[in-house]
C-alpha cells in the first residue's frame, strides 16, 4: 500500500461539516416564506409580552381573595343547606340570596376601586425583565437552532445526501479550484535519480516494477499527474493480476491530489477495489470518508465502527477510523463515545511500576523502538510519527530524531498539514533540519 497518502483525520479538511451538511440540506426548503414565521413570530412574543407586563402591574391587593368576599360566599352556600333541611322557606331563603348577592356585588366594586396600578418605576422594571426573558431566548435560539432553515424530515436529508452525490464535481473540477500544492524539494542526487527513472521507464513501457517505482516516487515529490499515468500503466500492464492494494493506489493518488476529498474517479476504484476484495481496511475507510463528504455520516459511522471492532488497532485504517468515528456519530446523530484505548495494559502498568529504572528505561526503549522500526519501513499516519518524535525528544536521541523527521517528510508528502505538523513538533524538539 502507497504510504503517505490520507490515511486518518480525513474529516479534519471538513471540521464544519456540520454546520455545512445543514447549510447544503437547508437549501431545498429556502423557497417557504421565511417572513411569514418570522412576522408570526414577532407578534405572537409582542402578545406574550403585553399579557406578562399588564399582569405585572395590576395592583397587589388581588394577589388574594379579601375576606369580606369568602364570608358572603360561605353565606350563600349555608341558606342553600338551610333550605334543604327545610329550616328555610322558598320565600325567605329567595329573599336572603338576593340580600347576600348585594352585599357581595357590592364588596367587590370597592374592592376594584380600591386596588391600585403599581408605581411607574415598577412598570418599567416589570416590562424589563420580560423583554429581557424574551430576548434571552431569541439569542439561545440562535446559538442552538438554525433560523433561516426550513423544516428538515429525514426523507428531504436523504433526498439532499443523495444529489450531492450525483453533482458533486469531478477530479478535474475539483483540482482547479485548489490552490497549488507546495512542491517537494527533492535535491540534486535524487533528481538525478529520477531522470534516469523516468527515462528506463520510456524505454520499457511494461515494466511493472519501473512504473510502481514511478508512480510511488512522482506521488512523493507531488507529481499527481505522472503519479496516476504510471500508476494506471501498471494496471494496464498488469491487468487482472494487478492486486487490490494496487488498484488502492490509484484512488490515493486521486485523494492526495484533490487534498482529502474522494472524486467519483477515485470512486470508481474503490469500487473495484471491494468488487475484488469486500474486506479491504484501506479502501472500506476511504468509502466512508467520501459517504460523509456528501452528507451521508451514518453510513460512514457503520463503516468506521466495523473496521475499529475488527482491528487490529496499529492498522493504518483502524487508526484512521478512530481519529473520525467520534464525528460522524455526533453528525449522524447517534449516541457514541469512544472507548479508551491505552497502550499498556493494567498487568503491563503494575510491571512498570514494580521495575528498576533501568529496566523500566529498558521497557520504553523497546516500545519505541518498535513505533519507529514500523513507520521507518512501513510509514504510517501523522498521529504516529509525532509520537515518535515525542518519544525521542523524552529519550534524547537528536540523530535518530532528524532521522525519523527525515523519513517523515517522505511519508507525509502528500499531506501538507500532516507534514508541517511533525515539523513544527520536530523544531521543538531540537530535531532537524
Amino acid at each position: 500500500m502507497l504510504t503517505g497518502l490520507p490515511s486518518c483525520g480525513g474529516l479534519a479538511p471538513f471540521a464544519d461539516e456540520g454546520k455545512g451538511l445543514h447549510e447544503r440540506q437547508g437549501l431545498l426548503g429556502m423557497n417557504m416564506d421565511l417572513w411569514l414565521f418570522w412576522a408570526i413570530a414577532a407578534a405572537l412574543t409582542g402578545m406574550v409580552a403585553m399579557v406578562m407586563v399588564q399582569a405585572l402591574r395590576r395592583g397587589s391587593d388581588l394577589a388574594e381573595e379579601h375576606p369580606d368576599l369568602k364570608v358572603y360566599r360561605d353565606q350563600l352556600a349555608e341558606v342553600d343547606r338551610d333550605l334543604a333541611r327545610g329550616t328555610l322557606s322558598q320565600d325567605e331563603a329567595q329573599r336572603l340570596r338576593l340580600e347576600v348577592s348585594r352585599r357581595l356585588l357590592e364588596a367587590d366594586r370597592i374592592l376594584q376601586a380600591e386596588a391600585r396600578p403599581v408605581a411607574r418605576g415598577s412598570l418599567i422594571g416589570a416590562a424589563a425583565v420580560v423583554f429581557a426573558v424574551l430576548a434571552g431566548a431569541l439569542w439561545l435560539y440562535d446559538r442552538l437552532g438554525a433560523p433561516g432553515y426550513a423544516d428538515l424530515p429525514l426523507a428531504s436529508r436523504l433526498e439532499a445526501a443523495e444529489l450531492a452525490y450525483k453533482t458533486r464535481p469531478s477530479q478535474a473540477e475539483t483540482v482547479a479550484t485548489l490552490p497549488p500544492t507546495q512542491p517537494v524539494d527533492p535535491g540534486e542526487e535524487f533528481s538525478g535519480l529520477m531522470d534516469k527513472l523516468r527515462a528506463a521507464v520510456e524505454a520499457r513501457p511494461d515494466d511493472a516494477m519501473g512504473l510502481e517505482l514511478l508512480a510511488r516516487n512522482e506521488t512523493a515529490l507531488g507529481n499527481y499527474d505522472a503519479a496516476y499515468a504510471a500508476q494506471t500503466r501498471l494496471m494496464a500492464a498488469l491487468e487482472d493480476s494487478a492486486s487490490p492494494d494496487q488498484r488502492l493506489i490509484a484512488a490515493q493518488i486521486l485523494i492526495a491530489q484533490a487534498q482529502g476529498y474522494v472524486s467519483p474517479e477515485a470512486e470508481a476504484h474503490l469500487i473495484d477495489v471491494l468488487r475484488r476484495d469486500p474486506k479491504h481496511g484501506m479502501a472500506r475507510y476511504l468509502t466512508g470518508l467520501m459517504f460523509a463528504q456528501y452528507g451521508r455520516p451514518d453510513r460512514a459511522f457503520d463503516l468506521w465502527k466495523a473496521l475499529v471492532d475488527e482491528g487490529p488497532d496499529e492498522a493504518p485504517w483502524v487508526v484512521a477510523a478512530r481519529a473520525d468515528l467520534e464525528t460522524a456519530a455526533a453528525l449522524a446523530g447517534i449516541p457514541f463515545d469512544m472507548p479508551d484505548q491505552s497502550g499498556l495494559s493494567d498487568a503491563d502498568m503494575a510491571a512498570a511500576a514494580e521495575m528498576t529504572p533501568e529496566d523500566r528505561a529498558a521497557m520504553i526503549e523497546g516500545m519505541v523502538g518498535q513505533l519507529e522500526t514500523r513507520l521507518l519501513a512501513d510509514g504510517g499516519p501523522a498521529e504516529d510519527w509525532l509520537r515518535l518524535i515525542n518519544a525521542l525528544q523524552v529519550l534524547n536521541q537528536t540523530d535518530r530524531g532528524t532521522a525519523a523527521l527525515r523519513a517523515a517528510e517522505v511519508d507525509l508528502a502528500a499531506d501538507p498539514g500532516a507534514l508541517q505538523a511533525v515539523r513544527e513538533a520536530a523544531a521543538a524538539a531540537g530535531f532537524g533540519p
